[in-house]
């Protein structure tokens, strides 16, 4: 049987992340996902913010050019345009960005199992775990490889699969009960007039719940809607929102290089994300801003907390070191935007968002448009005192 320190199920963005500074480490990591190639099935529209890209180093061939410009509509497709004077966003060619850090992992001395799928884990029994010199406490982790099963161990258990986490559920580990679904179109091919720009559709009937959006660089324009699922139809809301995008973008010569699509948590990070068997990262902790549902940003910062943790706790096997893990500590900085998402998830009808939106041509509520797009706030540094005493 094969062994290792932890085994990471899901290279997104998170797990990968978390495994390449595991292996820095000098930790034996397994990291195991079900697709083949990892820029296939991409998930995400990839907009990275400013102080994502300040901090962490995404490599600059892996991102298009800078976004500064926003263009909000109402429903009735009134705009308001907000500039920022610094670079505000910038879209990740993710299917590069992937494969770019999944050297970064092998680097690192990471094993990458691709075309597999997680099935469960189980305790050791009794005799195995007495035939351990000095191993500490491991638990079995059942993969299936092209339809073969196979067992291997390891001391920990990352579940970096997603919203709907399979390995969350197996941990006994809360589980994310709120999400919005979204699909979007990637192309190429479109003209851009003016500056890179980000345009933000507010409209109950196409996007309920949430927003359409074009972002738009002048290499790649995806064109995307998203919502609770209950309440639309995603991919027929995506064919008339692009519908009715003349005189907006002009999308006559426009090629599709890809269409993509799936669920977004925004019930805010999760409570229960850690145990002495393992922990949640990214989607499946649900580290997403409950009312922008900007994920990439959480996903990084959590995922580089992650890696303290387990390294600390692998090495101490101390439980309390896993307390600077608890989603408590990020669910209390989150309390206004949660509050904002119950809001935003009762608005059904156009006239009132019609009137948020005349209202933001005010001052103060300017004050607030510009705020959430362009502020610093999208992932709270909480217990970053702690973290770096864990890290030494």
């Amino acid at each position: 049987m094969e062994h290792y320190d932890v085994i990471i199920v899901g290279a997104g963005l998170a797990g990968l992340q978390c495994a390449r500074l595991l292996g820095e480490r000098g930790l034996r990591v397994l990291l195991a996902d079900r697709k083949k190639s990892l820029d296939t099935s991409i998930h995400t529209t990839g907009i990275f913010v400013r102080r994502t890209l300040e901090d962490f180093p995404i490599p600059e061939d892996c991102l298009g050019p800078a976004v500064s410009n926003v263009s909000l509509y109402s429903p009735a497709r009134r705009r308001m345009d907000l500039v920022s004077p610094h670079e505000e966003f910038r879209v990740g060619r993710m299917g590069p960005l992937y494969k770019r850090y999944l050297e970064h992992c092998r680097r690192a001395g990471v094993i990458w199992m691709p075309e597999t799928s997680y099935v469960e884990h189980t305790a050791p029994r009794l005799s195995e775990r007495k035939s351990r010199d000095q191993q500490g406490k491991r638990i079995l982790v059942r993969l299936d490889r092209l339809g073969a099963a196979r067992w291997v161990s390891a001391r920990f258990l990352v579940g970096a699969d997603g919203a709907k986490s399979r390995v969350a559920r197996d941990l006994q580990l809360d589980l994310n009960c709120e999400w919005l679904v979204g699909v979007e179109d990637v192309l190429t091919n479109v003209p851009l007039n003016g500056p890179p720009r980000l345009h933000c559709f507010l409209d109950p009937k196409i996007a309920p719940g949430y927003l359409a959006w074009v972002a738009h660089d002048g290499l790649e324009t995806h064109i995307g809607v998203g919502g609770y699922a209950s309440k639309f139809d995603p991919l027929r809301a995506l064919g008339q929102f692009r519908s009715s995008l003349n005189g907006i973008i002009d999308l006559s010569e426009a090629k599709q290089l890809e269409r993509r699509g799936g669920r977004i948590p925004v019930g805010g990070v999760l409570k229960n994300i850690a145990n002495t068997s393992g922990l949640l990262i990214g989607d499946a902790a649900g580290a997403v801003s409950p009312l922008t549902a900007g994920g990439l940003d959480p996903c990084m910062r959590l995922s580089t907390l992650a890696a303290k943790v387990i390294a600390r706790y692998l090495e101490t096997e101390d439980a309390d070191v896993l307390k600077a893990y608890s989603g408590e500590l990020f669910r209390a900085r989150f309390s206004s935007r949660l509050w904002m998402r119950r809001v935003i998830s009762t608005v059904r009808q156009p006239a009132l968002l019609e009137m948020a939106c005349a209202g933001m041509r005010l001052p103060v509520l300017n004050w607030f448009a510009w705020h959430v797009f362009f502020g610093r706030g999208s992932f709270p540094d909480v217990n970053l005192q702690l973290a770096s005493q864990i890290a030494r």
